[in-house]
């Protein structure tokens, strides 16, 4: 698995709960940022790569998580961001959120891609788009799981896939599910990728 093993994700741990750039973590290795809209299922696809449950909260109550969340191994540093668009939070939070993420994207040394998480029925929202300009606009790498792929026929999954990767240029797309447990491979994979590109004389 391109520089890295199996181990490398299922020995990730919490760090910290960073709501301001001040309490980021001193870096650590590689980055690779987690965003998505908050009912997306992300803590669920992040527990399901790292083969741990429980590693980033889930909730019944979308939009609980309030600040980054810092998950380290021995390779490779992974960045749950809040959850964003959801209808219940207060305008004035989901602006202090987006000010978080966007500071992040922007300002953040180690960073080196970004997996965003989107329900494979509903793909794309305007918070994705917007997650996706800010990360073009500083030059990131974007890998798009679409989750709760199995809620879908195997037809409306292969042209989820496909609309997305017609609408979105330059980035990496893959189905998923954290509950039946299929894509975990692939985006383990990606993610490797996107730590450590491969040589290009390799190539």
């Amino acid at each position: 698995m391109s520089a890295l093993h199996i181990n490398d994700f299922n020995h990730m741990r919490f760090v910290c709960s960073a709501p301001t750039p001040r309490a980021f973590p001193a870096p650590a290795g590689p980055e690779i940022a987690f965003a998505g809209r908050s009912n997306a299922g992300k803590s669920s696809a992040l527990n399901a790569i790292c083969g741990r449950t429980g590693l980033a909260r889930t909730s019944k109550t979308p939009g609980r998580t309030q600040a980054i969340n810092f998950f380290v191994g021995e390779a490779l540093c992974f960045a749950d961001l809040p959850g964003y668009g959801y209808a219940r939070v207060p305008p004035k939070t989901k602006a202090a959120w987006q000010a978080l993420i966007e500071h992040y994207l922007g300002q953040r040394e180690p960073l080196a891609g970004v997996v965003l998480i989107m329900d494979a029925r509903r793909p794309l929202t305007d918070f994705d788009r917007q997650l996706l300009e800010w990360g073009g606009a500083y030059g990131l790498a974007f890998h798009l799981v679409l989750t709760k792929a199995d809620k879908l026929p195997r037809s409306q999954q292969i042209e989820a896939l496909r609309g997305v990767g017609r609408r979105v240029d330059g980035a990496s797309a893959q189905l998923f599910s954290a509950s039946k447990r299929f894509g975990i491979d692939e985006a383990r994979e990606t993610i490797a990728a996107l730590a450590y590109p491969p040589d290009v004389d390799d190539l």
